[in-house]
């Protein structure tokens, strides 16, 4: 099978920037040096941050969803190509994206957290939850948590993008996240995804985070596209360190045709 590669990295004009995009450039404006990373002097494109030549940006497609979904972010995260919230942005039209500070938290994440129209969740596990705070445990035999909640705000689900010690930091350091209704997965579900999975790594990707809720809140076809993506953007950042590996690129490409499916299959 031969597999062509994306010719050039899409222009800006090109690219329709969406709230990852805007807080990227924001941080990199600010910076006092040039963000150091695995993989630096790889050529890549300034938007998926991936390796110019398996850009996926021309892939991108937005989901009819009913959720919306906050990246409260550390610091670099927001820089590093290996960073899977900006995913969640590329699929879900309604993506708000804010850089964490214990000291001056964003205000428009703060408003955006008491807007009327939205009922917000902070996806986070119940141990840490403070005592009186709401916890929404789902495990295994939970159903549609849509019909738990027919006030008809729009669900906001808050995630915490960071590796786990600076999520709980955030959590920790964060009052207003600790007055949110917290959204809990079971470790028996969290079992279950990785065995379907089939991977080892235990610790989730913020994007697989957001397959879960999806899964949950009752759009399952918008979990799978979410699970498609993630994995197309795995194959395509292993293909570079793998000494531009044949396969990456082949299994990229079914992922690819599959993600497609899937959008043509919902039409």
């Amino acid at each position: 099978m031969t597999i062509s590669l994306l010719a050039s990295v899409p222009t800006e004009t090109a690219v329709a920037m969406h709230a990852v995009h805007r807080l990227h450039a924001y941080r990199q404006a600010i910076a006092t040096k040039p963000y150091a990373s695995r993989g630096m002097k790889v050529k890549r494109c300034p938007f998926c941050l991936l390796p110019a030549e398996v850009c996926t940006c021309a892939s991108r497609k937005l989901l009819a969803t009913d959720s919306a979904f906050a990246l409260v972010m550390y610091d670099t995260e927001v820089l590093k190509p290996s960073n899977s919230g900006r995913l969640i942005a590329d699929l879900i039209p309604d993506t708000h994206a804010f850089l964490w500070s214990r000291t001056q938290p964003d205000r428009h994440l703060l408003q955006l957290l008491t807007d009327p129209t939205y009922q917000p969740f902070v996806v986070f596990p119940g141990d840490y939850a403070l005592p009186g705070q709401q916890v929404i445990e789902v495990s295994p035999t939970t159903s549609s948590l849509k019909n738990s909640f027919p006030d008809g705000k729009k669900p906001l689900f808050v995630l915490l993008d960071g590796c786990w010690r600076e999520a709980v930091k955030m959590f920790r350091k964060s009052p207003y996240l600790q007055q949110l209704p917290v959204l809990s997965f079971h470790p028996d579900t969290l079992a279950d995804y990785q065995l379907r999975k089939g991977q080892r790594d235990f610790q989730l990707g913020t994007a697989e985070v957001a397959s879960l809720v999806l899964e949950v809140w009752g759009e399952s076809n918008n979990a799978r596209a979410m699970q498609l993506w993630f994995r197309v953007f795995v194959e395509s950042s292993m293909w570079s360190r793998s000494a531009r590996s044949p396969e990456c690129l082949a299994r990229r490409q079914t992922l690819l045709e599959e993600f497609n499916q899937l959008f043509t299959a919902s039409k």
